[in-house]
């Protein structure tokens, strides 16, 4: 159960760093399973902020690499102040995206919000891809596939530093959990940088709970646990509203006890929950079951534990 009693709502209804269209819509389509509802069901305060509003996607071909840059920036720095507007309120911001590539704003944020207040920042990024491409290894210039780059201090120049360090985040900060596609040059950047990375086969030789415990290992109650849930990390036979789905993810049951065990931390301060294209899904199907994972993220359990 998560120490804050207010979550507030933050959407950005884009696709800016995307590689299809559609990303823009995944915000109304968590309200429409009703997330708010859930939560507030939960014993939380709820503030839904709206849609926070931005640029069109010009769809434009990549420049020296990156693609859409300058609506990039615009659009993170919106969820950069409305999250540090969160945080600074005291409420557990749950950014509503949208693409990958806002996790740049939110992230940054709460990086700067956890240093100022002596707290020890740990990501947990759920996601089929590593997102540490750059500029110069990936193959599309979608800034999707860089946000975890740009954190660390090693993407465009535009969309670095804005923690008010270099990096907003250590390599030791963040766990990567599901991961399975990942590009030639990202391996290798992963092996560099000493990334923790559970991939698909460490969970499957190791099971679920063990790769959690594992990955938790030191959180305590001087953390700011920040989870960044992608939701391609899910097998498309139980996502299939996502732009880039991977088979072989992990199933319904697998990512219910990875959020259980995250809840029984208490250590959960904030959440962005990305990727989500209702144009691509079945029935709102995909959202529903990302409603039902934030529900047990946020302490949902079957028995009182």
């Amino acid at each position: 159960m998560s120490t804050f009693t207010t979550v507030e709502l933050i959407g950005a209804p884009t696709d800016i760093g995307a590689s299809v269209r559609g990303a823009g819509m995944g915000p109304d389509a968590l309200r429409v399973a009703d997330i708010a509802g859930t939560l507030s069901r939960l014993g939380f305060e709820i503030v839904d902020r709206g849609n926070l509003a931005g640029p069109a996607t010009p769809w434009t071909e990549p420049a020296n690499g990156l693609r859409h840059l300058d609506e990039v920036v615009t659009w993170n720095r919106s969820v950069y102040a409305a999250v540090d507007h969160a945080l600074a309120a005291g409420h557990l911001p749950l950014l509503m995206g949208g693409d990958h590539c806002l996790a740049v704003g939110s992230i940054s944020a709460i990086a700067w919000h956890a240093r100022r207040r002596g707290k020890k920042l740990r990501v947990l990024w759920l996601d089929a891809h590593s997102d540490v491409n750059t500029e110069r290894t990936s193959p599309s210039g979608n800034i999707h596939g860089m946000p975890v780059a740009c954190l660390l201090g090693h993407g465009p120049e535009a969309l670095s530093g804005w923690s008010g360090e270099a990096a907003a985040l250590e390599h030791d900060a963040i766990r990567f959990l599901g991961i399975r596609s990942v590009d030639a040059e990202e391996k290798a950047a992963i092996r560099a940088l000493g990334l923790n990375v559970f991939d698909m086969r460490h969970i499957d030789e190791h099971g679920m709970r063990t790769t959690m415990t594992e990955a938790l290992q030191d959180i305590d109650e001087g953390t700011h646990l920040h989870v960044s849930f992608d939701l391609d990390c899910l097998d498309p036979d139980y996502a299939p509203g996502v732009g880039t789905g991977v088979r072989g993810g992990p199933t319904w049951r697998e990512m219910q006890l990875c959020m259980e065990m995250i809840a029984d931390t208490g250590r959960l301060a904030s959440l962005d929950v990305v990727e989500l294209n209702p144009a691509l899904d079945v029935r709102n199907r995909t959202a529903e079951v990302a409603v039902e994972l934030i529900e047990s993220l946020f302490g949902k359990s079957t028995l009182v534990r």
